[in-house]
């Protein structure tokens, strides 16, 4: 796997030669690199001045974006509040007011069309009416379906039936004794 070349990994490769040097290079008094001459102690130097200087960057970075954030939130609240702030001056002033010059607004725009564009608008507006096969309410109301080849049998409910009364045993009824009890009564 090939290394990445990130900042933090930079660091972190940083902190670790510098742990190398503390280790194995202490006791030479310089060493000869790219045509200078080194101690140990300006390598660690050299080497933590890189350290704090992506440190730095991380946090400036960081700070930039935040910065950025809060700037774009200031920006939409104020552009909130000076559309409304212009539609106050128009209502309060009228739009054809030269106070609004001072505060920095135009009088609104009002698009003047043209009898060509006026009549080239309605031709479009009918061919597309003509094309999507549309009506207004009144012919809407004179088309009616007409249905051909089809017997339309209408659906009747039957009758419902009354139940048919359930026969009385005469001689139930007929017996009347003083302590008997008839099927009738409960």
């Amino acid at each position: 796997m090939v290394p990445k070349n990130n900042r933090p990994t930079i660091q972190a490769r940083d902190a670790q030669v510098i742990t190398g040097i503390g280790k194995h290079l202490q006791s030479l008094p310089s060493l000869q690199l790219m045509g200078s001459a080194f101690t140990p102690a300006e390598l660690v130097k050299l080497l933590q001045s890189r350290i704090d200087s992506a440190g730095a960057v991380a946090s400036s970075k960081a700070n930039f974006h935040s910065t950025v954030a809060a700037d774009r939130a200031l920006s939409t609240r104020v552009t909130q509040v000076v559309r409304a702030l212009r539609q106050y001056v128009l209502n309060a002033f009228g739009s054809a007011s030269p106070v609004l010059a001072d505060f920095g607004f135009a009088p609104p725009a009002r698009a003047t069309r043209t009898p060509e564009q006026k009549a080239a608008s309605a031709a479009k507006a009918s061919a597309t009416r003509k094309a999507r096969h549309t009506m207004g309410p009144k012919q809407k109301k004179a088309v009616k379906g007409n249905v051909s080849g089809i017997t339309v049998t209408p659906i009747v409910a039957p009758q419902p039936t009354a139940p048919a009364p359930t026969p009385v045993n005469p001689a139930a009824t007929s017996t009347g004794s003083a302590g008997g009890t008839s099927p009738h009564t409960a």
